[in-house]
């Protein structure tokens, strides 16, 4: 018995894991770069320099769906946290017959960059655009399009979803591609860098000495508006690290906008969702984010 149950997930793991890994960027494209835009360019340095990627995790295509998502990792802005923050979801999405891209995006501590904060935005952005313009090729729709991010990575996710000016500085027919998402999915966000602020995530990305227009900036419930796209948001009561505040000022925001979407905050869980969790209750994030993006892909 033991034996068959090994097989099978064996089976299950090879099914849903990453199938290939895209660099998204068009070469030599790729903006806010001190090695790229140099003009004394050296070997070793571009040997060295990290381009942002994304891997990919299709579903079985008699069961896949017209939907996708870009899954987001936190992990402050300082590193990337996949597995559980990333992987797991995206196999989870499978199950759900929803295409999944796992996004490695530049960190705003990078040493290469030449403006940090807009880095990690920027390569949303640019994921976004190049999975609309190739979706054919995955038989998915380049009208529903979704962000999942998780801690930090609900940052960028938040970001991406209300900030309209697009940074990628791509051309010709990919300026006419939005870099909006269809939809987002948010797990123990950080949206406030004022007040309730996880200060590793802002000090990461906007530097320990912030001014207080810039925290503003940054602070993504002050950029909620009518066009945020739907928000299904996830949090922890006794979440200490990014207090439950964050999505219930960005929820709010929603509100008053008339933004489309829900909110749960479930007792305990810490900082942390997964595909299994200790609370019973808290486990219940998967069908209620189940149905939830049904609706979405029935509009």
């Amino acid at each position: 018995m033991k034996k068959t149950v090994f097989i099978v997930l064996t089976f299950l793991f090879i099914q849903f894991s990453a199938q290939e890994k895209l660099m998204f960027w068009p070469k030599g494209e790729m903006p806010n770069s001190k090695i790229l835009t140099s003009k004394t360019k050296k070997k070793k340095e571009l040997a060295e320099l990290k381009e942002p990627e994304l891997f990919v995790f299709l579903p079985p295509m008699k069961e896949r769906k017209q939907m996708s998502v870009i899954i987001i990792p936190g992990g402050g802005y300082s590193k990337l946290t996949y597995d559980e923050g990333a992987f797991q979801i995206a196999k989870w999405m499978n199950t759900q017959g929803i295409s999944a891209f796992v996004l490695n995006y530049r960190l705003p501590t990078s040493s290469d960059l030449v403006q940090r904060e807009i880095a990690p935005l920027q390569d949303i952005q640019a994921s976004i655009k190049y999975i609309r313009k190739n979706a054919t090729q995955w038989g998915i729709s380049p009208n529903l399009v979704g962000v999942v991010g998780t801690s930090a990575g609900g940052h960028l996710a938040t970001s991406v979803s209300n900030i309209t000016t697009d940074y990628t500085q791509l051309k010709d027919d990919w300026e006419s591609i939005s870099t909006i998402p269809d939809f987002a999915v948010l797990f123990c966000p950080v949206i406030d860098f004022g007040e309730f602020a996880h200060k590793g995530s802002r000090d990461s990305l906007l530097g320990e000495n912030a001014s207080a227009e810039k925290i503003k900036e940054y602070s993504m419930q002050n950029r909620v508006t009518p066009k945020t796209p739907p928000t299904i948001l996830f949090h922890n009561q006794d979440d200490t690290a990014v207090p439950p505040m964050n999505s219930m000022l960005y929820f709010k925001a929603m509100t008053q906008n008339k933004v489309k979407g829900a909110l749960f905050i479930f007792p305990e869980g810490g900082h942390r969702f997964s595909i299994t969790n200790k609370s019973e209750l808290t486990e219940n994030w998967k069908k209620l984010c189940s149905d939830w993006l049904k609706t979405i892909s029935n509009k």
